[in-house]
C-alpha cells in the first residue's frame, strides 16, 4: 500500500535528523552511559519515528522518547513506566493485541492506532525547547497527513494538546468556538465532521502516576471516551 511506503520513507528521514545539536548529543551520551539495569542492551540512540496503524483512526500523541525506553528500544512508549501505564489500558481497551511493551521485536500490534511524539529525540529533563518542538513539527504534520482515515486525536500531555491544536487549525482549518483549554477528559469537536476530534489526556510519566494524578481508571475513561467517540465521526 502506498501509505505504508510513504511512511516507510519518512521514517528514514526522520531516525536520520540531525536538526536540534543539544538533543542529537544528549541521545548519544545517553546511549553510551546507559542505565545501569540496561548495561549490556545495546542502545537505539537515534530519532524516534511514530509506529502503528497508518491507516488507523486514532493518533495518540506524546512528548518525546524516555532516556531508557525509546531512545534505547527505538519505539515510542516501549521499555519503560510510561508504556506499562499506556499499553494496558489500549490492550483493555481493545487498541493494542498485548498489555506489554518491551523491545521492538515483542509482537506489540497496534490496532486503528497511531502513537507518535511531539519530539523525537529524548530531550534533557524531559523538557524540549521551542524551537526543538518546531524543528520537529514537520514530522508530526507528516504523519497527521499520511492518515488519511484520521478521526480523533488523544494529546497525552499539554504540550502535546497544544501542539495538537495548532496542527489542526494548520490542516484542517480547526476552529472552535470556544477557548481551548488543557483539562484531563476535555474533549473538543469541531461542527465540521471532516476535522477530527481532539481529547486531552495526563501524561503517563510516572511523574503523574506514581502521585496519584493520574490513576488507572483515569486513564480506562480515556480509551472509554476514544471508542465512544469513534464510531461518531465517520
Amino acid at each position: 500500500m502506498q501509505n505504508n511506503k510513504n511512511l516507510v520513507a519518512l521514517n528514514e528521514v526522520i531516525i536520520h535528523c540531525r536538526e536540534c545539536p543539544r538533543l542529537v548529543e544528549w541521545r548519544e551520551i545517553v546511549a553510551v552511559r546507559k542505565k545501569k539495569a540496561y548495561v549490556d542492551r545495546e542502545y537505539w540512540g537515534k530519532p524516534g519515528p511514530g509506529f502503528g496503524d497508518i491507516n488507523g483512526r486514532l493518533l495518540i500523541i506524546g512528548l518525546a522518547p524516555g532516556a531508557h525506553g525509546s531512545n534505547r528500544t527505538g519505539r515510542m512508549f516501549t521499555g519503560d513506566a510510561s508504556g506499562d501505564f499506556l499499553f494496558p489500558a489500549l490492550h483493555h481497551a481493545g487498541f493494542a493485541n498485548q498489555p506489554n511493551a518491551e523491545s521492538s521485536s515483542d509482537g506489540l500490534e497496534l490496532f486503528n492506532v497511531f502513537i507518535t511524539a511531539v519530539c523525537r529525540c529524548v530531550p534533557p529533563k524531559n523538557k524540549p525547547t521551542r524551537m526543538e518542538i518546531e524543528n520537529c513539527r514537520y514530522y508530526l504534520k507528516s504523519e497527521m497527513k499520511l492518515m488519511r482515515n484520521l478521526k480523533g486525536i488523544v494529546a497525552l500531555g499539554s504540550i502535546a494538546f497544544y501542539e495538537s491544536i495548532l496542527l489542526l487549525k494548520n490542516t484542517y482549518n480547526f476552529q472552535s468556538e470556544i477557548k481551548l483549554k488543557f483539562g484531563h477528559g476535555s474533549v473538543y469537536l469541531e461542527k465540521n465532521t471532516h476535522t477530527p476530534w481532539l481529547l486531552a489526556s495526563y501524561h503517563p510519566s510516572r511523574q503523574n502516576t506514581q502521585t496519584g494524578r493520574l490513576t488507572e481508571k483515569m486513564f480506562a475513561s480515556i480509551w472509554r471516551k476514544a471508542k465512544n467517540l469513534l464510531p461518531t465521526r465517520n
